[in-house]
């Protein structure tokens, strides 16, 4: 039989949700919630003590287990705002986006919340079930409650540029820059719909978490949806110039791999270079490349004591806008009578090196990709303009280049 008394317990019970508490402000999460389990132990059923277990587990990414514990909140207070924020949260997470919807608008229902938050969620829930007008909408309500929740200026401006209302979107990026969003990032964002200093490639972090969240659909959306052709097309017109085979092939931005069944038939020795560790998964699953590196192209090329004659890069430079980086690195690697071959997306005007669209990709001109070829000594062998892939239905003007390295002597 327990000699705890009925004060020591409560007492005990009071420490271990404070210590909860300051695991929980410090990211603790686990830490904090063995701290909740314990004081619940002492004193089951206790509201306050639930919402920051269930609050722990959402943060460890366990929405399972936190809709367990909010199911038990919302017996005993079925208007609990705060639970059915986290019940929002948790389904949000398990991909159950109507549901999540309903416990957002039960929360506005209740009105006992500081309005900002709720309507920023009831924004991305509505952004995830494909209704971006709404979604407009509510980040607007939220924030007309609280102006300073930068990432709601971030989604609204997103939402602005898809629409094509730049001048709004540039509003709502400089919103967002004002009240702490990422500089790198959403200065990246502003070029896109402004004619504010165009940054010369897309941030790291923006490229590698794109493309870490996008692998698993990245194949079927891309190619099933956009109609995505550069790999094929690029490989087609390579054959075409009766190179014959390749020694060492390197596959600049290889992605999950859609270029290595072009390219494997052609080469000996095939190497893949991708910022994203998922998309590197993916390729890895194909058994067609000898080696993977997990690493910035440019990183990559200034780095390695490989040699390749030939260097691909599919769809790699939407991403990057000054190329300059690339041919210099570059030198070092192809070898003599090597070939380089990319594609580029086609930029309207002849008049600039290259361009920062509202799509967040970059455009160059032929002029810019002629001239890098000739002050590295490369001689363009073939230019083709093709279609890359669609966007709204609509074709996206290519050009696929070919560039050979000179033999020795010549």
């Amino acid at each position: 039989m327990s000699t705890t008394s009925e004060p020591e317990a409560f007492e005990q019970a009071r420490q271990r949700f404070f210590e909860g508490l300051e695991a929980f402000q410090a990211g603790r999460f686990a830490d904090a919630e063995q701290a909740y389990v314990a004081s619940l132990a002492l004193l089951p059923g206790r509201v306050s003590t639930l919402i920051n277990l269930a609050a722990a587990r959402l943060r460890l990414a366990r929405p399972l287990e936190a809709l367990s514990v909010i199911e038990q909140i919302l017996a005993a207070e079925p208007d609990n705002a705060q639970a059915w924020f986290h019940k929002a949260d948790a389904l949000g997470q398990l991909n159950r986006h109507p549901e999540a919807l309903a416990s957002h608008e039960k929360v506005l229902q209740l009105g006992t919340l500081p309005a900002g938050e709720p309507w920023f969620r009831h924004g991305q829930t509505l952004q995830a079930l494909g209704r971006p007008e709404q979604a407009l909408d509510s980040y607007g309500r939220a924030l007309a409650a609280d102006p300073a929740i930068a990432q709601a200026w971030t989604n609204r401006g997103s939402i602005l540029r898809d629409m094509k209302r730049s001048d709004e979107a540039a509003v709502a990026f400089r919103q967002a820059l004002a009240h702490g969003a990422d500089p790198e990032l959403h200065r990246y964002y502003l070029a896109s719909v402004s004619g504010e200093a165009t940054p010369s490639a897309a941030p790291g972090r923006y490229v590698e978490t794109l493309f870490d969240d996008y692998a698993h659909d990245f194949d079927a959306h891309l190619v099933g949806l956009l109609g995505y052709q550069a790999p094929g097309t690029l490989a087609k017109h390579l054959a075409g110039l009766g190179h014959g085979g390749f020694r060492s092939a390197l596959d600049l931005g290889c992605g999950t791999g859609l270029c290595a069944p072009h390219l494997k038939p052609m080469v000996q020795e095939l190497t893949g270079v991708d910022l994203s560790r998922q998309m590197l998964e993916k390729a890895r699953a194909l058994g067609l490349y000898e080696r993977l590196v997990h690493a910035d192209i440019v990183s990559h090329l200034e780095q390695t004591d490989a040699r390749h004659d030939l260097v691909t890069a599919a769809d790699v430079f939407i991403y990057l806008g000054d190329l300059a980086p690339v041919f210099s690195a570059l030198d070092r690697v192809l070898e003599p009578g090597g070939m380089f071959c990319f594609s580029a997306e086609a930029a309207a005007e002849e008049s600039s090196d290259f361009e920062l669209l509202p799509s967040l990709r970059y455009a160059h001109s032929e002029r810019y990709l002629r001239g890098l070829a000739a002050r590295h000594g490369l001689d363009v062998a073939r230019l083709e303009r093709a279609p890359i892939r669609d966007d709204q239905r609509e074709a996206i003007a290519g050009m696929f280049v070919y560039l050979k390295r000179p033999e020795a002597g010549h």
